[in-house]
């Protein structure tokens, strides 16, 4: 991983304005006449959110280099995550696996390991898929090709503008939830940012910016400007549009709009569903189920866990599943999980057993392998959910019920 004493979204500042004439700034421009060229336009918005940039970005470590593995890693951590969350997460990734190649010769386990913990695990299973997939085909260089990128496993059309731009300093357009935000406002886009015409037109209205900042802008600055601004001042509700560098050209600003767009159609209610987990110690040790690939935790380690309502109703699925017949299973608390597509009731059991039985061959599906392991010394890859069930299992009073996305 390579990198630069200061952040490039200031490395370049004094450069960036020899090539484009510093322009006043389009947010105390409010009152005066918009350009009639609209390529002058965006010309204008480009330049004021770059020097905008320049000023206040975050020092972000995924800012202080243009290694593409870095940026891809970085941007793929942070899809549906926190920026606080994933620093610490990022930075051991990097220091475990600094390279495509270090990722691509890494056992599955141990990568799921290290994210344990950081939630969406199909995202580590891709990406480490992906990196053998570069190692095999580009001898571990990630493509400069957006086309070649947007081939790999896991890469969409975001992921590879994000490289491509960030990286390789390409015209490349980039649009996640952010942008969506920012775009919607300035260009004025009625159509819901999720259908398939405002998708459209959120990209269109991407491409065109990007293509036309490039003649004054590093394409790459540009697009960490758009997401930073809908990161910090052009927030969903209560955006800051008095500290916004480009509200002088926005639309809904100037119709008074703001908290009309962006237009989302409201998301379907997400389905509860009851499940029972099994705690079973013996001594030290706790069983442990490993799910199939491909599935929820797909490749994760966890106490078995069955849908059912109850414990009564769950002891023949959980025989099926590696826990024993006699296990002395009781209740001893509950923990709520919340996704994005469902949400998870989970009633807690535990049971503890004098000696530990020999884990079947074969178990019913999703799982496919079960072991006794110490709890305390994981390293393999285990969900926050299976974490939670531990948790509530070990608590003295047997666990209150607990929330968590």
């Amino acid at each position: 991983m390579s990198t630069t004493p200061r952040s490039p979204a200031r490395a370049g500042a004094n450069q960036a304005r020899k090539r484009a004439p510093r322009r006043r700034s389009l947010a105390v421009e409010q009152g005066a006449p918009a350009a009639t060229d609209p390529s002058e336009r965006d010309r204008d918005v480009a330049a004021a959110l770059a020097a905008w940039f320049d000023r206040v970005a975050r020092d972000l470590p995924w800012r202080r280099t243009r290694d593409p593995y870095a940026i891809w890693l970085s941007e793929v951590m942070l899809q549906q995550t926190r920026v606080e969350t994933v620093i610490p997460y990022y930075e051991r990734f990097l220091a475990r696996y600094p390279t495509v190649f270090a990722l691509a010769s890494a056992e599955i386990d141990d990568v799921l390991s290290l994210w344990s913990g950081l939630g969406y695990y199909r995202r580590a299973r891709v990406l480490h898929l992906a990196a053998r997939e570069v190692t095999a085909r580009h001898d571990g260089a990630l493509p400069r090709d957006v086309a070649a990128l947007r081939a790999l496993p896991g890469v969409g059309a975001y992921t590879a503008g994000a490289i491509a731009s960030i990286a390789y300093d390409q015209p490349v357009p980039l649009v996640d939830g952010n942008v969506a935000r920012v775009l919607s406002r300035i260009e004025g886009i009625d159509d819901d940012i999720r259908s398939a015409s405002g998708t459209r037109k959120l990209w269109a209205a991407a491409e065109r910016l990007v293509r036309g900042a490039a003649e004054s802008v590093h394409p790459g600055r540009f697009n960490q400007a758009l997401m930073e601004l809908g990161a910090t001042v052009c927030a969903p509700r209560n955006p800051r549009c008095d500290a916004c560098p480009v509200d002088g050209a926005c639309a809904a600003r100037a119709l008074g709009r703001q908290a009309e767009l962006p237009v989302i159609a409201p998301k379907r209610d997400v389905p509860a569903v009851a499940m029972v987990a099994a705690v079973v110690r013996s001594g030290g040790r706790v069983l442990f189920v490993r799910r199939a690939e491909g599935g929820l935790f797909g490749g994760l380690w966890e106490p078995p866990m069955v849908e059912a309502r109850a414990l009564a109703d769950a002891r023949a699925l959980l025989e099926q599943v590696g826990v024993e017949p006699d296990a002395p299973l009781r209740e001893v608390g509950r923990v709520r999980h919340i996704l994005t597509h469902r949400r998870l009731d989970v009633t807690v059991a535990r049971a503890e057993v004098s000696a530990p039985w020999r884990c079947r061959a074969k178990l019913a599906a999703p799982y496919e392998k079960a072991a006794w392991l110490d709890p305390g010394v994981l390293n393999i890859g285990v969900s926050k959910l299976a974490r939670k069930v531990l948790s509530a299992a070990s608590a003295p009073d047997g666990g209150a019920a607990r929330r968590s996305r």
